[in-house]
Formats: structure tokens, sequence, C-alpha cells
């Protein structure tokens, strides 16, 4: 398991991806399990899309993307996740 997350990782680095795009992004956060409200908020924190799409950099979409993948680790649904982010296609995803 550990091995297929490092191996997308350098893949998503080596082609310079950020983040899913927005619709791909919820979709993914979607598969997350033992989300939870916390606050105002959510627990893991929603993906920066909407407003927070133009209002945040692509380092701080990078880090709520791996804050994700490292919540998908922790709640066993790795398997899950990656199965749906490697399906993407290099057009759903925002690039550097």
């Amino acid at each position: 398991m550990a091995n297929r997350m490092e191996a997308f990782h350098a893949k998503v680095k080596e082609r310079g991806w950020v983040c899913p795009q927005p619709q791909k992004w919820h979709a993914m956060w979607e598969l997350l399990p033992n989300k939870s409200r916390k606050g105002a908020g959510w627990e893991p924190p929603l993906p920066l899309i909407l407003a927070a799409w133009w209002e945040t950099s692509n380092l701080e979409k990078m880090l709520r993307f791996d804050q994700h993948l490292r919540w998908a680790v922790d709640h066993g649904s790795t398997e899950a996740v990656l199965d749906y982010l490697e399906a993407l296609t290099p057009e759903d995803w925002h690039s550097l």
C-alpha cells in the first residue's frame, strides 16, 4: 500500500500536478471515510474549491490535497482513493 502511494506521489510530482480539478477533487473528498463536522468546518477540511479555488495558491492546494491523501491512508481508504485518482485523465488535474 505504501509503495503504491509513493509511486502515485512521484507521478503527481513528475507531471507537475497540483490537485484534481474542483469537481474531481470534491468527488475524491466524498470517498474519504469518517468525515465529521468540526465547528463551522469539516474534518478533514473541505477541498479548496469554489471561491477558495481562486483565493489560494498552488502550494496551499497541494498541502490540502496531501492532507486528504494522508486521511485516506490513516482511515483505510487508500485503495479506493487511489483507484479513483489513477482513473482521472490529465485534463482532470490542475497543473503548475
